[in-house]
C-alpha cells in the first residue's frame, strides 16, 4: 500500500508560478512510474506529467509542455511539479499518482494509488 499526499497548491494569477510536491510513504517509491493529473469542474481527469522509475523519463501534455517540470527524489520519496507561465485553463484539482511499475503510461487506469488531490487554481 502506497500513500500519498499532495501539497503546494492554492491561489495564483495568470502568468504567475505554483510548485506542487507529493510524498509518498508504503511502498518501494523508487521502483514506481509516478504521475500528475488534474481535473476541471465538468471536465474528466487527465494525464498531465509523468516521470519513469529513475526519473530519466519524463513525459507532457502537450500544452504543458515547456511551462510545466516533473521531478522526483527516491531519497526522499517525493515527486514535484513545477508549474510556471500558469494559465487560466491550468485552473484544476490536481491529483498524484503512483503505477506499481517502472515505466510511464498516460491513462489513470494504470495507476495504482492516488492522493486525495489540492486545488490549484489561476485567476485572471
Amino acid at each position: 500500500q502506497v500513500l500519498l499526499v499532495e501539497s503546494g497548491g492554492g491561489l495564483v494569477q495568470v502568468g504567475g508560478s505554483l510548485r506542487l510536491s507529493c510524498a509518498a510513504s508504503g511502498g518501494t517509491f523508487s521502483r514506481y512510474a509516478m504521475g500528475w493529473f488534474r481535473q476541471a469542474p465538468g471536465k474528466e481527469r487527465e494525464f498531465v506529467a509523468g516521470i519513469n522509475w529513475t526519473g530519466a523519463g519524463t513525459y507532457y501534455l502537450d500544452s504543458v509542455k515547456g511551462r510545466f517540470t516533473i521531478s522526483r527524489d527516491n531519497a526522499k520519496n517525493t515527486v514535484d511539479l513545477q508549474m510556471t507561465n500558469l494559465k487560466a485553463e491550468d485552473t484544476a484539482v490536481y491529483y498524484c499518482a503512483c503505477r506499481r511499475g517502472r515505466e510511464v503510461y498516460t491513462h489513470e487506469r494504470y495507476y495504482d494509488y492516488w492522493g486525495p488531490g489540492i486545488q490549484v487554481t489561476v485567476s485572471s
